[in-house]
């Protein structure tokens, strides 16, 4: 984007994020937003604890400052801030729910980024981001390699190198990490989990808008189906097909594997245990950081989702209207006919062609011909060697989603409510991890549902091996529907 004057004072005229840095009360904004979204990574939050957290930021403005600072009440404030012409929250219903919650667009974010990138940092580390760039090129540069003498020799370069630290180490020579270099990565890596929830949010929104253009789409449409269908898909193929749907799908797709999640967990409890990260405080949050990319990435999942659904309840509608179309129009042949049965038309009111009989000669038709015999060689079938993986074959996990919820509803008929610890106690995890989730994903659907942040739950069961795994969430309660 050139950045000449007319496109600079359209930004400044329409841009969410510019009007946030010209707004009147862009501190109160800022610190506030910064507060309860960025700082502890935070997707979204519902409206009730959103007012409560900014009620208390204004009574401690106003000791500060005096109370005619800031008049306005705090479900004001966040009414105000969602509105179409400021834009720095969205305000939304999750699906089943019937109070609103909120999240920052993507514009709040990017005024937030840039503010915080304006203050002065006592510590500022190079070493990783030198490190990351070089293994970005030296990634791009290997991956794009046709040649397979290079990537061989690249290859067998890696294996000397690991070959020769293995040897410093039975040697006993073993490097570490300093608290310097544990902080600069560290650092980064805070950086970068926080960038990861921003590009979720302008997928997101991307998706969004996608949506909102069907909608507007379908509501002006009046030519075919067709048409109107290849517009849609072409615009969604678009955004799936560019570079940025490309690597969210794969960013999905790795998250997604379950050795992958159980990998990032066993990483960050041994990283947020060291006594360098100890010193930076860093959030109790981050526990569960992989856990957030999962929502984060689910809301997307959702917003593609509500696209096919208007896409299919459009098609039902198309299909209802055209069915009472046809039977209006057989409703009138058959009530005009009735009106003409007891007066028939006196002059001719259809002609037919005369019939003609069709002559078919002996010599037009096609000559027989015999089948084709195949010969059958009886060849003995020699077995082949194939050099395949076949145990992906074996480890399929399938969720049976009914059953873990009549599991629910049974142990609901019998008591008013139950935990999901309980519930697990008497029906084990067999399909570990994917079972768990589908649990907490039932929890989220679930009507009535009560979660106690003071009380840890432990919820453990068997993998493969014989191995145990473990799991501490705080206690999820089921209430039976009144």
């Amino acid at each position: 984007m050139a950045l000449d004057y007319t496109t600079l004072d359209l930004l400044r005229q329409n841009h969410p994020a510019w009007r946030l840095l010209r707004a009147q009360h862009a501190p109160l904004v800022a610190s506030f937003l910064h507060r309860v979204f960025i700082a502890p990574n935070v997707r979204t939050l519902p409206q009730a604890d959103l007012v409560e957290a900014l009620e208390d930021e204004l009574f401690a403005l106003h000791r500060q400052l005096g109370e005619n600072t800031f008049p306005g009440s705090p479900q004001g404030y966040l009414n105000d801030w969602s509105e179409n012409d400021k834009g720095w929250l969205r305000k939304f219903y999750p699906q089943g729910e019937d109070e609103p919650h909120y999240d920052l667009t993507p514009a709040t974010e990017k005024a937030l980024a840039w503010l915080e990138s304006l203050s002065e940092r006592s510590f500022v580390g190079t070493e990783s981001r030198l490190l990351t760039l070089f293994e970005l090129l030296h990634q791009m540069s290997t991956g794009s390699q046709t040649d397979p003498e290079v990537r061989i020799a690249e290859l067998e370069h890696k294996r000397e190198e690991i070959d020769a630290e293995i040897a410093r180490i039975r040697a006993g020579d073993i490097s570490m990490l300093d608290d310097t270099a544990l902080k600069d990565r560290f650092q980064q890596f805070l950086q970068l989990a926080r960038d990861l929830l921003t590009d979720f949010r302008e997928v997101e929104h991307n998706f969004r808008s996608l949506d909102r253009q069907v909608r507007e789409r379908i509501a002006l449409w009046e030519g075919s189906k067709g048409e109107l269908l290849e517009e849609i898909m072409g615009r969604r193929d678009a955004i799936a097909d560019s570079d940025q749907g490309r690597s969210f799908k794969a960013f999905w797709d790795f998250l997604m594997s379950q050795s992958r999640q159980e990998e990032l967990t066993t990483l960050l409890e041994e990283v947020l245990d060291l006594p360098a990260v100890i010193d930076m405080r860093p959030e109790p949050r981050l526990k569960r950081v992989h856990y957030d990319w999962l929502e984060a990435g689910e809301h997307t999942q959702r917003t593609v989702a509500r696209l096919s659904g208007q896409l299919r309840k459009f098609l039902d509608d198309k299909a209802w209207l055209e069915n009472r179309r046809i039977m209006d129009i057989l409703h009138g042949i058959e009530s005009k006919a009735l009106a003409l049965r007891e007066t028939p038309p006196s002059a001719v009111f259809m002609e037919l062609d005369a019939s003609s009989v069709s002559i078919e000669l002996p010599l037009e038709r096609p000559l027989y011909h015999p089948p084709f015999k195949p010969v059958i060689e009886s060849v003995a079938i020699d077995e082949g060697d194939a050099d395949i993986d076949t145990t992906s074959l074996y480890t399929q996990v399938i969720v049976d989603r009914a059953e873990l919820l009549q599991n629910i509803r049974k142990a609901l008929q019998e008591q008013q409510q139950v935990s999901l610890g309980e519930l697990v106690a008497c029906h084990p995890l067999h399909h570990g991890l994917a079972e768990l989730l589908t649990y907490l994903q039932l929890a989220g659907e679930w009507p009535g549902i009560a979660v106690d942040e003071k009380i840890e739950e432990r919820i453990a069961w068997e993998s493969g091996e014989h191995t145990k795994r473990e799991a501490k969430l705080p206690r999820i309660i089921f209430v039976r529907n009144a």
